[in-house]
């Protein structure tokens, strides 16, 4: 019986492919920046660093929503009063419907949509400097 067989070669024979290298494995890049992880893990632990860090994030999207509500509420809150005090604007009409119906009726659903709008644009923003900040 011949030594050689149809198989693949075995350790002793010559044509032995040589054995690929051994690849290490890690779990967290060791070359990112040390002041991201220890951003991650103050918020992850959210000790009292962490803790700030989120209340400004907090304290911003609340400035921002309070900022757009008053803005709202002012442009719609004025709207009765300036019908109210200019008697000639109220009985104003268009295409046969008073123009304080058009204004209360139909101006608030564009205006609070586009009020929306500029939140949402507002707090992305401020979410993506929040994590431009913890990335640094």
């Amino acid at each position: 019986m011949s030594r050689h067989s149809a198989g693949p070669p075995s350790n002793g024979e010559q044509g032995q492919q040589p054995r690929p290298r051994r690849k290490r494995v890690v779990l967290a890049d060791s070359r990112a920046p040390v002041t991201v992880l220890r951003t991650v893990v103050e918020l992850e632990e959210q000790t009292s660093y962490g803790e700030e860090l989120v209340s400004n994030l907090v304290g911003r999207q609340l400035r921002t929503s309070l900022t757009i509500a008053f803005i709202t509420g002012g442009i719609l809150g004025v709207l009765p009063v300036l019908f109210f005090t200019v008697p000639s604007l109220a009985e104003m009409t268009i295409a046969g419907v008073r123009l304080p119906w058009l204004a209360l009726g139909v101006l608030p659903f564009p205006l609070l949509f586009g009020m929306g709008y500029v939140y949402n644009t507002y707090a992305e923003r401020h979410e993506r400097d929040f994590v431009d900040m913890v990335e640094k």
